[in-house]
């Protein structure tokens, strides 16, 4: 979307995009509220005889729609994958394993998931990873 700007309304368009990216580098990514925001600004400091086209409206919010929708899917993917995580993680508490590299061995007393995956706490204090694959006996 190509967006021309007049003379006179030059300085608005300009603070309103060094705020827009102040809170993109903030972010690094746009919301909902942010596009609402950036689309009312656009079509304040437009150029009357040149109005906006309403279909490229359309299509943006559109787009700023999916982008919700996408967003919402991650969170709730990643939800299940964390649940998914507990519920097999669970499964191992009271199981004999062994680390990958067969350096660490022992009686899983806990079991945590974390960003990086899911830990291991043995009965004798040490910690396997299990990202990285782990033998039950």
């Amino acid at each position: 979307m190509t967006v021309a700007v007049t003379s006179p309304v030059a300085s608005a368009a300009a603070s309103t995009s060094a705020a827009s990216s102040a809170a993109t580098a903030t972010t690094q990514s746009l919301n909902y509220n942010d596009f609402l925001t950036l689309l009312m600004a656009e079509m304040k400091n437009q150029d009357p005889t040149q109005p906006m086209d309403p279909s490229q409206m359309v299509s943006q919010l559109a787009t700023v729609s999916e982008v919700g929708q996408s967003v919402q899917t991650n969170t709730t993917l990643a939800s299940l994958l964390t649940a998914s995580s507990l519920t097999q993680a669970e499964q191992l508490v009271g199981q004999t394993i062994t680390s990958s590299d067969g350096s660490t061995s022992g009686q899983v007393a806990s079991v945590s998931v974390t960003s990086s995956g899911a830990v291991a706490t043995l009965t004798n204090g040490s910690t396997v990873p299990l990202a990285n694959g782990a033998s039950i006996q």
